[in-house]
């Protein structure tokens, strides 16, 4: 879309924002150099896409709301079986599972810091609890504050818990959550680490200036004028990625069959869908549920017809309205 907006004549390659964005608007531009048109024929012929991640679809929305959405698009994200699964349960087995080889560092009793609590913060904060650290949580949500309160967690602020942290997650999807100055407070040989989105999260760009020591593949550690040191993993990229192989393959089976359905909903039907974003059906969402259960050995009840009529559904389901929240 950047593309075909540039070859339009929009002024959209001019101001990178990050260095993933410079090498993408350079080859952009190698693109339009060599084959004038392309990125317009290629978007003309995109009957749908389908977005499994949290910052993917908020651009999606992002551009559906300017009017820049140029194909209809499926929210896979949002399907229960993805959010509540590979973003919570996934995250809570590779957290910690990057932490370890990155570091071999004893998280037993250590205080460990997780900025956001949507469903990847919740996984992130399980996991760190379930390893012995002493977490804490930060959140400028509400509704997501008291969450955290309600599961245990101390809700803090950054500013107040940098000093004592010895592992600080960053899991917001937003920018400049930790700071420079934050850094600058934590604890000599502090970990730090994104599982969020891009590297931004943290102020990476910031400690460019310093000192970098390369320790191991992923894992750097940065010295301060003060002397006091801290570990970065994965440059502030997604640490479970780069400090191991990501979320388990049970978990993501869950989320690449949900992109399957999504695909042939989009494929099957061209011109039913206008060009907007879509979620799954609760049908389809329960299916995927359905499909995972018998590897882990349940066997669902079935509900009477009398049941079923009770509460207003069928025996086969979808059982829950498409407003229930899990």
């Amino acid at each position: 879309l950047i593309g075909a907006r540039a070859e339009a004549g929009e002024d959209v390659l001019s101001k990178p924002g990050s260095e993933e964005e410079e090498i993408l608007f350079a080859q952009i531009r190698k693109r339009m150099a060599a084959t004038p048109g392309f990125f317009a024929r290629q978007r003309d012929a995109i009957r749908g896409v389908t977005e499994e991640t949290t910052t993917g679809v908020n651009r999606l929305y992002q551009l559906q709301k300017r009017g820049l959405l140029a194909f209809p698009a499926i929210n896979v994200n949002d399907s229960v079986t993805k959010s509540k699964f590979d973003n919570k349960y996934g995250c809570k087995e590779s957290l910690v599972d990057g932490i370890r080889r990155a570091t071999d560092v004893m998280m037993a009793g250590k205080v460990a810091v997780v900025c956001g609590y949507g469903d990847v913060g919740k996984g992130s904060a399980a996991s760190l609890r379930g390893a012995g650290a002493r977490v804490k949580v930060t959140e400028a949500d509400p509704i997501c504050a008291l969450q955290a309160a309600m599961d245990g967690f101390e809700v803090v602020t950054l500013d107040d818990a940098a000093a004592g942290a010895d592992i600080v997650i960053t899991a917001t999807g937003n920018k400049d959550v930790l700071s420079l100055d934050q850094m600058r407070k934590l604890k000599d040989m502090a970990i730090v680490g994104n599982i969020g989105h891009f590297d931004n999260e943290i102020q990476v760009a910031a400690l460019r200036n310093l000192k970098w020591t390369n320790i191991k593949p992923q894992v750097d550690m940065i010295a301060f004028p003060d002397g006091k040191r801290m570990i970065l993993l994965s440059e502030g990229r997604l640490l479970n990625l780069g400090n191991a192989t990501g979320h388990p393959s049970f978990v993501m089976s869950a989320s690449f069959t949900n992109q399957v359905l999504a695909q042939m909903e989009l494929w099957t039907k061209p011109g039913h869908y206008e060009n907007k974003v879509y979620v799954l059906p609760k049908h389809l969402d329960e299916k995927v549920a359905k499909l995972h259960l018998d590897k882990l050995g349940a066997n669902l009840t079935r509900l009477s017809e009398e049941q079923a009529a009770y509460i207003g559904v069928t025996p086969e389901g979808p059982f829950k309205p498409e407003h229930y929240r899990y």
